[in-house]
C-alpha cells in the first residue's frame, strides 16, 4: 500500500469509479478481466468492500496500484453507508464519468458522488447467496432505479434483470483462450505430479454452490479415478468437504498458475449444486476448460445446458458422472473451437464501452 497524493494534483484524477464486492487479489475474474482493459482508456479506482480499522475514516488516502490507471482502496470505515463521505472527502472531486457497481451493497455511495453514467454490471443473482444481506434486494431495486445501463454475466440473469430495467444487455463471460490453451512451464507443478490418472479437476471457488456430496458418491463409486479440487474455501469449512484417498484439496493457485494444473487434468469438471445459489450462474470456467480442449463434465445448470448440451457431458448423479469418466465424449473439439471463436474478452470489454459512449454522447 501507498499513499496517493492529492487526486487535484492531477496524474490521480479518476474517470471511472468501480465498486466490487470480491477482493481483486482474490480469484482473478470478471471484474479484473474488463477492468484491467477498461483501464486502456479510463484511469480507475476499484473500491472494495471496507476493512474496520479504529482510524474509521481517518488517516492518509491508501491505494494499492495495480497498474499505472489502475488503483484498488479498500476504505477503513466502520460501515458500507459510511463508504460515500469518505469518498467524498478523500477525492475532493466528487463528480466522475463512470460508477461502475458489481454489488448493490455499495449504492449509498450514489448520495455522495455523482457520476455521468451508472453501470450495474451483474455477474451474480447476490441476493441468493448463503449469508447474502436482507436489505440486498431493496438495495438493488435502488441501484436498478439509479442505472442508466445493467450488464449480466449470462442468459438467466438477463432474463431476470430485463423485467425490472429498461436497457439490459447480456454479455456472458469469456475467456482468453491464448492463457488457457498451453500451459505455462514445462513441468507439472509438484502437488499434483504424482497424483494418479485419470485426473477429474475442478478450479474455482469451493463453495455452496459446489454439489459435495455428488462429489463424495462419485468419488466412491468411481476410486480409479482421482478428483481434484483446486480453489480457496468461501462460507463452508473443511470439515464440510468430502474425504476419501481419491479426493485431493490443492487450495488456492493464481491466474497464471491455472493453465499448468489445467492441463494436468484428464477431464475438467463443474459439479455445481442445483440450488437458489446456482440458478443463474453462467461459469467462466466452462471456457477456460474449452480452451485447454479438456472433455467437460457439468450438473444441469440451466445456461450451461442451452448453450453447450450438444459438447459436454450433462450429468444428474453419482451414476452419470461415473459413467462420463469411464467413457469420455471424445467429438467435441470443432464444437469447442467454433464457440471460443465468437468470444473474447478484449470484444466484450469494447462492446460494453461503445454503450457507455453512446449513453454519454
Amino acid at each position: 500500500m501507498k499513499n496517493v497524493p492529492s487526486p487535484n494534483g492531477g496524474s490521480h484524477n479518476y474517470d471511472m469509479i468501480v465498486f466490487c464486492h470480491l477482493r481483486w487479489d482474490f480469484v482473478f475474474q470478471r471484474p479484473q478481466h474488463l477492468i484491467t482493459r477498461l483501464s486502456r482508456d479510463y484511469r480507475i479506482l476499484v473500491v472494495e468492500e471496507p476493512v474496520q480499522t479504529r482510524l474509521n475514516g481517518s488517516g492518509p488516502f491508501q491505494i494499492k496500484e495495480i497498474n499505472p490507471n489502475i488503483h484498488v482502496c479498500q476504505p477503513p470505515v466502520s460501515d458500507m453507508k459510511d463508504i460515500g463521505p469518505y469518498l467524498r472527502k478523500k477525492l475532493n472531486n466528487a463528480s466522475f464519468t463512470v460508477g461502475w457497481f458489481y454489488s448493490p451493497a455499495f449504492v449509498e455511495v450514489l448520495n455522495e458522488l455523482d457520476f455521468e453514467t451508472v453501470v450495474y454490471d451483474c455477474m451474480d443473482e447476490l441476493t441468493l447467496f448463503k449469508g447474502a444481506s436482507p436489505h440486498l434486494l431493496e438495495q438493488e431495486n435502488t441501484l436498478l432505479s439509479f442505472a442508466d445501463m445493467v450488464y449480466t454475466g449470462g442468459k438467466s440473469l438477463y432474463e431476470s434483470k430485463a423485467k425490472k430495467h429498461h436497457n439490459v444487455f447480456c454479455f456472458p463471460s469469456s475467456v482468453d483462450v491464448e492463457h488457457f490453451a498451453t500451459p505455462i512451464k514445462n513441468t507439472k507443478p509438484e502437488d499434483i505430479s504424482n497424483i494418479p490418472a485419470p485426473i477429474v479437476g475442478y478450479y474455482g471457488v469451493i463453495d455452496e454452490r459446489i454439489d459435495l456430496e455428488l462429489l463424495r458418491r462419485t468419488a466412491e463409486r468411481t476410486p480409479d479415478a482421482s478428483f481434484v479440487m483446486i480453489g480457496p474455501l468461501c462460507k463452508i469449512s473443511e470439515e464440510d468437504l468430502p474425504k476419501a484417498d481419491n479426493i485431493h484439496y490443492l487450495g488456492m493457485k493464481s491466474y497464471d498458475e491455472l493453465p499448468d494444473y489445467l492441463h494436468c487434468f484428464d477431464m475438467a469438471m463443474m459439479p455445481f449444486a442445483l440450488n437458489d445459489s446456482t440458478r443463474f450462474i453462467s461459469p467462466t470456467k466452462t471456457l477456460e476448460y474449452m480452451s485447454a480442449m479438456k472433455p467437460i463434465i457439468s450438473t444441469k445448470i440451466k445456461d450451461v445446458v442451452r448453450d453447450y448440451s450438444h459438447c459436454i457431458m450433462l450429468v444428474e448423479n453419482e451414476t452419470d458422472f461415473q459413467k462420463a469418466i469411464t467413457s469420455p465424449a471424445k467429438n467435441f473439439k470443432k464444437a469447442y473451437t467454433e464457440i471460443l471463436e465468437k468470444t473474447s474478452w478484449d470484444n466484450t470489454a469494447a462492446h460494453m464501452d461503445a454503450i457507455i459512449q453512446k449513453t454519454i454522447a
